[in-house]
This record gives structure tokens, C-alpha cells and sequence, in this order.
């Protein structure tokens, strides 16, 4: 459970920095914050994997350059679900999701569990 809400903090402090950071990511208010958050996480481990089966072959001739198109269009979906969130376009919804997924690893990082070290 700790993990979840680590992730699902993360990934709301990233949507937050980017929407006040990029023009075309829109929140309207606290809760669409929030609910944002959750959806981009549910997208992530719902339906990016479906996408990324489905969309194998292409990922693959364009040298993983296509999973930026499925990582924008999990971005877009979770925007759509999301009364308050709204995305303007493909490519802000790409680079949305590439800034969120940059953020969030980085807050994740900096708040993960570190062994203590020992002191001789």
C-alpha cells in the first residue's frame, strides 16, 4: 500500500510541475489534480501494456520511437476520463507524458527507502 501511494504521489507532483510548466496541459482545480494522478497511474498499468502488444510491430520498425505515441495516448486517455484535466493535442500529450514519467522517476528516487550506512 505505501508503495501505491508513493507512486500515486509522484505521479500527481509531476502532473502538477507540468501543467504549470507546459501550455498545452490544463488542470482546473485540486481534484482534478488528484483524480489526474490516479488515472495516469491506472492507464499506465492498464492499458499502456495492451497498447504496447498491439502496437509491437510498429514500435519495433521505428526503433521505440512508437512507445512514445502509446506512452502520449495513455497520457490523452487518462486526460479524457478526467473531468478538469484536459490535454490540447498528440504532441502535448507526448511530451506531457515523457515530463511526467521523467518527474515522477526523479521524485521517486529522491523519497525510495535507502539502507543505512554503517558507521565503523
Amino acid at each position: 500500500m505505501r508503495r501505491f501511494l508513493l507512486h500515486w504521489f509522484s505521479i500527481t507532483l509531476a502532473l502538477a510541475v507540468v501543467a504549470w510548466i507546459m501550455p498545452g496541459v490544463h488542470l482546473t482545480s485540486w481534484v482534478a489534480l488528484i483524480l489526474g494522478g490516479l488515472a495516469i497511474g491506472l492507464a499506465n498499468a492498464l492499458v499502456r501494456p495492451v497498447l504496447t502488444v498491439f502496437t509491437l510491430p510498429i514500435t519495433v520498425v521505428t526503433l521505440g520511437l512508437f512507445y512514445l505515441v502509446v506512452n502520449g495516448a495513455s497520457f490523452g486517455l487518462a486526460a479524457w476520463f478526467v473531468r478538469g484535466f484536459s490535454v490540447d493535442s498528440l504532441g502535448a500529450a507526448i511530451v506531457g507524458a515523457l515530463l511526467v514519467s521523467l518527474i515522477s522517476s526523479f521524485v521517486e528516487w529522491l523519497l525510495r527507502d535507502r539502507p543505512a550506512r554503517k558507521s565503523d
